[in-house]
């Protein structure tokens, strides 16, 4: 039986239509490459967050994103900055795509958006795609090719490179940690029992950060696009909306956190699927190890990294739950976010008391 060949994007989901009469003549007037002819939209169905479209006319294609529907967090969902760090860092770090186009003029789609370059592969999420042969020689491939792109990344003088604006490195993890939790604050609804001790845990074992890098803060599997006809090959890295300058090792932790495991118990696995519990892709053990070797860097404060990961992925479950819980949001993918928050809660928590 022949495979249907991978496809990346779906039909545009029920209440987040794209106003594409509305779009169309701001494309028009700004990107000059656009050809004429009749214009066709898909959705990019990964991601929780901000919302992504394919729009295509004839053999050209760019991709729109803007932030969902409905009342949202203050300075969350940035599209100008997302757009912003995307023309600082394309130049240095190729696999971030250009930007074309920004606008905060909400009278266009209600929103602030901006449009980028179409980078075309494999998005690897919860199912390995069609046509695609699977080995375990082929995921450990994947694997290293995704630690050696976090290395790479972290490897970018800052401030050669003229980014040092995009943060401020002093001080960075306390002000994270008790970012996430005020957002957590915030955000509540059920009681989560250990979120105060796992809370004061991370206040007082914050430790001294290596010399910081840039950080892309949500570097994982599924914002990331590989070659279709070479899936070691990263061709892409998406979503650098909360890109800043700041502790390499946050990242590590961020990317790990999200690397699933198939003798992960069920709680810890049921809210991120991933193809990183296949048969040949690397444990998070190894992942860890490999970082510390490629990129030189100390990783055996990895315990407390990995205990704010596993509570800041945590948070945002909970502010997307929050979100659909007071009716902001009518999207049923999001009802099962509450459970998950609360499951990765508990693993921080025992993270923090037990270790890594």
């Amino acid at each position: 039986m022949t495979q249907k060949p991978f496809k990346d994007t779906i039909a545009v989901r029920p209440g987040e239509e794209l106003n594409i009469a509305a779009v169309e003549p701001f494309l028009r007037e700004r990107i000059p490459e656009m050809p004429e002819g009749p214009i066709t939209v898909e959705q990019f169905p990964s991601g929780h967050s901000n919302l992504t479209y394919l729009i295509k006319c004839g053999d050209w294609e760019a991709v729109l994103r803007r932030p969902p529907f409905g009342p949202v967090a203050p300075k969350a969902h940035d599209m100008e900055r997302e757009s912003r760090i995307l023309s600082m860092v394309h130049p240095v770090f190729p696999l971030a795509p250009k930007p074309y186009v920004f606008t905060d003029d909400t009278s266009i789609l209600g929103a602030p958006f901006f449009v980028m370059e179409r980078r075309k592969g494999l998005v690897l999420d919860r199912e390995w795609p069609a046509g695609v042969e699977h080995t375990p020689e082929l995921c450990r491939q994947i694997s290293e090719s995704v630690v050696d792109t976090l290395v790479d990344l972290h490897a970018i003088d800052y401030n050669e490179a003229g980014l040092e604006s995009l943060g401020h490195p002093e001080g960075f993890m306390e002000r994270q940690v008790r970012g996430w939790i005020g957002r957590y604050e915030r955000a509540k609804t059920d009681e989560i029992a250990v979120v105060e001790s796992t809370a004061k845990w991370m206040l007082d074992h914050i430790p001294v950060s290596p010399a910081a890098t840039i950080v892309h803060n949500d570097f994982k599997m599924n914002n990331m696009i590989f070659a279709a006809d070479d899936p070691a090959k990263v061709v892409a890295v998406l979503d650098w909306e909360m890109t800043t300058i700041g502790d390499p090792l946050s990242d590590v932790a961020i990317t790990v956190s999200y690397w699933d495991q198939a003798e992960d118990s069920e709680n810890l696995r049921s809210g991120f699927a991933s193809v990183t519990a296949l048969p040949g892709f690397i444990s998070r053990e190894e992942f860890v190890e490999m970082y510390a070797r490629k990129s030189g860097r100390d990783l055996s404060r990895i315990d407390f990294y990995l205990t704010y990961a596993y509570f800041k992925v945590a948070v945002i479950c909970q502010q997307i739950y929050f979100r659909w819980k007071n009716g902001q949001t009518k999207d049923q993918r999001f009802e099962r976010l509450g459970r998950t928050a609360t499951n990765l809660m508990h693993h921080a928590y025992e993270i923090a008391t037990k270790g890594f």
